[in-house]
């Protein structure tokens, strides 16, 4: 037996941002990336809201929000009875306003609240998920804070948020999703469910996220590729993930690589190690594994008449996306030095290893293995 919960309201569409009209009298703290205040975006956004709320804005948000900016968010409410909490922005808001929702009804205050997302981006799916991602930056380390109590009750998907989407980062959020999907599809927790979410954003990111990236005023790109977000973090919230995130959580706290295009280089050796269909030495293929891989590249249209060949070409069509997308495909490329590596690897080995991600990873992986992920993937 297992159990699926689906929690959030879907407000999905041209025009969806109508329903913050709908809440009246409230104590609102909006919490959104700095760069939709500076270009003026934000307060576009919240003229939706009716003039009888009391709102206070939070926008001292950074990349892999730390501990701190947990902290001062909800120093930032001034005591007010919260009512509800707005997120606004890229996955670094919606994961900091997450986490300022649990700590700050864990202590007794904005107990009342309800918790809203309004995604920016096209990647994360964090507003369907019960995933926040936190980081200790003293120590280095990100933190999955994972719990049914962060599940937005509302997402506002309006893909006229994501037009002016620059294309660097139209190509990092996508690829995001796509490894969201793939993960869920090969997840030991997957379910007929997952799997038709994770199938659909699979299609969707290869059909239409190089459409995007090459012309962002492409309605019709933009629209599915945001559904595809929200479609691929509803697959993965009730499956979970794997060791791609695993590592790239590890090394993203290390190197601080924009953390879709981490994932985007780490996933090409995932497969194959999920697979197990290179240098194998007396280990035999990953047959399940292998046949998932399989399934997804008959899906988008390979012959993939045996598991092996079946992933060599989902391989390959992962290659060709990442050079669509103009993506490095090697941390070297990117701007990690050998040393940084060399200095930082068995460590990063250690923090994937405890990652909560790779817990649900098809294959049990070694600290050895990891390693040698790494240094394939440089």
């Amino acid at each position: 037996m297992y159990k699926i919960f689906y929690k959030t309201e879907l407000c999905i569409g041209k025009g969806a941002l109508k329903q913050l009209s709908t809440y009246k009298n409230e104590h609102v703290l909006v919490v959104a990336d700095p760069f939709l205040k500076t270009s003026g975006q934000l307060d576009t956004i919240l003229a939706n809201l009716d003039a009888s709320n009391d709102v206070v804005v939070f926008t001292d948000i950074v990349p892999d929000p730390p501990i701190e900016t947990v902290v001062a968010g909800i120093q930032s409410a001034g005591g007010r009875p919260i009512s509800i909490v707005l997120s606004i922005g890229g996955g670094s808001a919606i994961d900091a306003a997450k986490a300022m929702y649990y700590f700050a009804k864990k202590q007794g205050i904005f107990s009342q609240a309800i918790l809203i997302a309004i995604p920016t981006t096209s990647g994360t799916g964090s507003e369907v998920t019960d995933f926040s991602i936190i980081t200790d930056a003293e120590k280095g380390t990100k933190y999955p804070l994972v719990s049914r109590e962060i599940l937005p009750d509302v997402a506002v998907l309006d893909a006229d948020l994501v037009m002016s989407l620059p294309a660097n980062i139209t190509a990092d959020t996508g690829m995001d999703v796509l490894t969201h999907a793939f993960e869920a599809y090969v997840s030991t927790n997957a379910t007929d469910f997952s799997d038709a979410l994770a199938e659909k954003a699979i299609k969707l990111v290869f059909e239409y996220l190089p459409k995007a990236y090459k012309n962002g005023q492409d309605v019709e790109a933009r629209e599915k590729m945001h559904v595809a977000s929200t479609l691929a973090g509803m697959a993965f919230n009730t499956a979970s993930l794997g060791l791609n995130h695993g590592i790239a959580h590890a090394a993203g706290a290390k190197f601080h690589i924009p953390h879709g295009r981490l994932n985007s280089i780490l996933m090409p050796h995932i497969i194959q190690y999920n697979a197990n269909v290179i240098n194998r030495g007396k280990q035999p293929i990953h047959k399940e594994t292998a046949a998932r891989y399989q399934d997804i590249a008959k899906l988008l249209g390979y012959s993939a008449s045996n598991p092996a060949l079946g992933v060599r070409q989902l391989v390959e069509a992962v290659k060709k996306l990442q050079k669509q997308l103009e993506l490095p495909t090697s941390l070297r490329e990117y701007g990690i030095a050998s040393d940084d590596l060399a200095q930082y690897k068995e460590e990063i080995a250690e923090a994937a290893l405890k990652d909560k991600c790779t817990a649900t990873n098809p294959r049990i992986p070694t600290s050895l293995e990891v390693l040698k992920i790494l240094e394939n993937a440089f």
